[in-house]
């Protein structure tokens, strides 16, 4: 993965944006390996190509703002996705 395809923060939204939908595949990963109890430093060095050793501050938030989206994803944004609810 390059820089150029992802933003520092994900758009902040209470709905489902592009961005997310684009980025699904990282967000699973990104759980997947907190899940699995990888250092963050790893995960931003396969996940998003970055040296948290040359940008320890901006690697750090990138990783945590990514992954707080990807858990907003399993608490409300995969209901967009689903479609409409049926009650």
């Amino acid at each position: 993965m390059t820089k150029e395809e992802y933003l520092d923060e994900p758009p902040a939204s209470a709905a489902l944006t592009a961005y997310d939908q684009a980025h699904l595949k990282l967000y699973l990963r990104l759980l997947d390996a907190e899940a699995d109890g990888a250092a963050w430093e790893e995960v931003v060095r396969i996940v998003f190509g970055l040296d948290p050793v040359t940008d320890p501050k901006r690697a750090a938030k990138i990783h945590a703002a990514h992954l707080a989206r990807a858990k907003w994803m399993t608490e409300n944004g995969f209901c967009e996705l689903l479609g409409p609810r049926l009650h």
